[in-house]
């Protein structure tokens, strides 16, 4: 097994005011050449939104783009005609293939907004540009790790244009359980800690910090305190 740990500390952060975002990946005016991507996974950002403030419309081309909410309620809208409300518990995705213009605002005026915001290479160039969103079954077990993306459009979750699996879960304190790669041949798992704290073949993760891994079948995870995980299987190169 190969690995790379990124604290949470060792993020690139930009304060905007309106704006604070923590990027895992060079993102912006944060650059690091040891830090481009890993595999086909190109962004996470961990963004906090004041309230009623935004993104302005902005295009994206040839980009699978996948948001997630952690705390209060984004408002979407698009030149596809989309106009939707993401919140806590939903996930969106958009192949922006030949291209799309979008916007996201805080829909409310007195609470800021929380979500990652993570980018993933397609491997399909130019396709027609889509728009996804799903609300995740409620409540999530304790100690699983359910699906919520997929290549596949009849799988459970949303469907991105890449060979890639995303899972979300929480476990409990002392508890521990065992991964398997989808395809362990190709793919590499890049695990980001929502809450809490686990450990892994002996390297301990707090919350925000990432830990990818590749030449390998499967992940443990040990829970060293009740924790909510994300769990992204991409390919290792294109």
């Amino acid at each position: 097994m190969k690995f790379i740990h990124h604290p949470a500390a060792s993020r690139g952060k930009a304060d905007h005011g309106w704006l604070l975002s923590y990027h895992t990946f060079s993102f912006a005016n944060f650059y690091d050449p040891q830090r481009m991507q890993f595999g086909m996974l190109r962004v996470l950002n961990d963004d906090q939104v004041a309230a009623g403030r935004g993104f302005g419309s902005h295009p994206h081309q040839n980009m699978e783009i996948i948001s997630i909410p952690l705390e209060g309620d984004l408002e979407h809208k698009d030149d596809m005609g989309n106009i939707t409300l993401i919140k806590e518990g939903d996930i969106q995705v958009m192949s922006a293939g030949t291209g799309l213009v979008h916007s996201e605002y805080n829909k409310s005026h007195t609470k800021e907004v929380k979500f990652l915001q993570i980018w993933v290479i397609p491997n399909k160039q130019n396709v027609s540009p889509r728009y996804g969103q799903q609300t995740i079954p409620q409540p999530i077990k304790d100690n699983e790790l359910i699906q919520i993306l997929s290549p596949n459009p009849e799988d459970e979750g949303v469907w991105i244009h890449q060979q890639a699996w995303f899972h979300l879960g929480t476990l409990s304190k002392d508890y521990s359980l065992t991964h398997n790669l989808k395809d362990p041949e190709n793919n590499g798992l890049y695990l980001f800690v929502l809450e809490g704290k686990v450990e892994i073949d002996g390297h301990t993760l707090e919350r925000r910090d990432g830990f990818g891994l590749w030449d390998s079948k499967d992940i443990t995870i040990a829970a060293l305190q009740s924790s909510k995980l994300l769990v992204m299987e991409v390919p290792m190169n294109s």
